[in-house]
């Protein structure tokens, strides 16, 4: 029973860090972040440059620039070697062309990295979702295993098969938790991403 009460208690003591950042912010209720939640990021804080207003999506009918925007997007590609691909590629475009085409590339980076972000931010609140109702499960398992304990002839099998089921959802919710704590940097890791490149693109306007 004491080792039960020792994973309940984690468990509650683990939802409360994830519910004091909710709080925080009552627009975003499943956001469990300690990062401000941003749903779109702004053109105007990464970009000074020409206007990519009237870009839409015409990045993508140039073949290069939307193989370029993959690679650079990649978070595996280093951000150096994605500095150094815009500026190949830029130095070979013709200089009455430059602007154009930097304006593009640019326009493709901020849908495709914004895209990328509101994806991975709507799979947080996903994940942060069912920790609050995969808590609530182990609260009313726990509560099942104390009724089922105060029973004069209690069934040994189904006590030990309803603590191994609470045992096995604390470490559940602990790994989630721990998953939740390193991809909340990831949409701020994004947005880093975005403005270096966009400043790379901007100097070779210069």
């Amino acid at each position: 029973m004491n080792r039960l009460g020792v994973l309940f208690v984690s468990a509650i003591f683990a939802t409360a860090m994830p519910s004091a950042a909710r709080a925080a912010d009552p627009r975003y209720p499943d956001w469990p972040c300690v990062q401000a939640k941003v749903p779109e990021l702004s053109v105007g804080a990464m970009w000074d440059g020409p206007s990519i207003a009237d870009v839409g999506n015409s990045w993508q009918d140039d073949p290069k620039i939307k193989d370029l925007v993959a690679l650079l997007a990649a978070r595996r590609t280093p951000l150096d070697a994605a500095k150094k691909a815009i500026d190949e590629f830029l130095a070979a475009i013709a200089p009455s062309d430059k602007q154009s085409a930097a304006t593009k590339l640019f326009a493709g980076l901020f849908d495709t990295l914004n895209q990328q972000r509101s994806e991975i931010m709507d799979g947080i609140e996903r994940v942060s979702r069912n920790e609050k109702e995969l808590a609530d499960k182990i609260k009313s398992d726990v509560e099942s295993l104390h009724r089922l304990e105060d029973k004069p002839n209690q069934d040994p099998s189904k006590v030990n098969d309803l603590a191994s089921r609470v045992e096995w959802s604390t470490r559940i919710f602990e790994d989630r938790r721990k998953t939740i704590r390193y991809v909340c940097e990831v949409p701020t890791t994004i947005e880093q991403r975005l403005f270096a490149l966009a400043r790379a693109i901007r100097q070779n306007l210069n």
